[in-house]
């Protein structure tokens, strides 16, 4: 999980710094890397909360089987 956390903020940072413009200050660069990654981040956290519920649901329910 760490890995893909990791992967995805690079990601962000490399694609931020390949849409900006040429004409965009270091500064304003920065700003939209850091604003991408953090959507990056919160797309991946939700995406890790889903696996997380839908992990939990199955073995909920497998149990529920064996019980009955």
């Amino acid at each position: 999980m760490k890995k893909l956390f990791a992967f995805f903020v690079f990601a962000a940072f490399l694609f931020a710094s390949c849409a900006g413009s040429s004409s965009k200050s270091n500064e304003e660069k920065a700003e939209d890397a850091i604003e991408a990654a953090e959507e990056k981040v919160e797309e991946a956290a939700e995406e890790l909360e889903d696996a997380y519920q839908d992990a939990y649901d199955a073995t909920e329910e497998a149990v529920e089987e064996v019980v009955e």
